[in-house]
């Protein structure tokens, strides 16, 4: 006996995805950023590193959109490559907490018991960090960088899935086609990959839609506060870092990659707010 998978198939509800206009803006901001990232070497007037391609600091132009920082260095440019690694780096650091926090919340919901509950508390134990804390401490030990950081990150998001897939493992163990599957000798492994974990692909789903925004912003403050991207790296945190010195002088500085920043963050909130939605059985006398 097969499992009978829960994720909507009917193309009508993702349709309704293009129902809401704070989704349909949310794309369309995502499609830009990360066309221009993709597409920068193409897009960008200038090399990202090239210093003295305008008087440094120099205002915002038509020759340089964004202005310049204090190496002379063109922000327009620096921030569509910026979107490289600030993008990137969230997504894999959502791709860390949701495999290993997914994989381990359904073995520990799937075994049930003593596995259960040890597995219960050390997710409690992490739970108790606040996921900046404890970013930072898995910094400190790996040492700064930009794939360090967004490791820790990662890492201090692995929590949060594990107790979210845990409880929707728990009550679909108990559901007739794992019982079923066992009737017919499938072993634990084999309930867990391809019975249980199929089920809960919209849950995965929509909690990495939902994470992606925090992880975004957790690896550019890491990279603000000096623990991720170091120069001439221009990822957006390292940026906000660099222009804090010049904001009353050069605020263009630090406002066109905070800008980027808070479009990101903004754009992947609204669309997973509504994928929530539309992925949720019981939002569905709400849409």
């Amino acid at each position: 006996m097969s499992a009978t998978l829960v994720f909507p198939r009917e193309a009508s509800r993702f349709a309704r995805m293009f129902a809401s206009p704070g989704a349909v803006v949310g794309m369309v901001v995502l499609v830009v950023m990360v066309a221009g990232a993709i597409l920068a070497p193409a897009l960008a007037p200038f090399d990202w590193n090239e210093t003295r391609v305008c008087a440094r600091l120099a205002h915002p132009s038509g020759q340089n959109l964004f202005g310049c920082d204090l190496y002379g260095r063109d922000i327009f440019s620096r921030v569509l490559y910026g979107g490289r690694y600030t993008l990137s780096v969230g997504i894999a650091t959502v791709a860390i907490s949701l495999i290993i926090g997914g994989l381990f919340g359904t073995v520990i919901g799937y075994a049930g018991g003593r596995t259960d509950a040890l597995g219960s508390r050390a997710i409690d134990v992490m739970l108790g960090f606040p996921p900046i804390i404890l970013a930072i401490l898995v910094v400190a030990v790996l040492g700064v960088g930009l794939w360090n950081a967004a490791l820790a990150v990662g890492i201090a998001g692995i929590p949060r899935f594990a107790r979210v897939i845990r409880g929707a493992a728990l009550s679909l163990a108990a559901r007739e086609f794992v019982e079923g599957a066992h009737a017919i000798g499938a072993g634990r492994w084999r309930v867990v990959l391809r019975h249980l974990l199929p089920n809960l692909a919209p849950t995965l789903i929509v909690l990495a839609s939902l994470d992606l925004g925090n992880a975004v912003l957790f690896t550019a403050t890491l990279s603000f506060l000096g623990l991720g991207a170091q120069p001439p790296a221009p990822e957006w945190g390292a940026m906000l870092n660099a222009g804090r010195e010049y904001i009353r002088y050069a605020p263009w500085t630090m406002f066109f990659p905070g800008g980027a920043l808070f479009l990101a963050v903004l754009a992947v909130n609204l669309v997973g707010d509504r994928l929530s939605q539309v992925l949720d059985p019981r939002q569905r006398g709400r849409l």
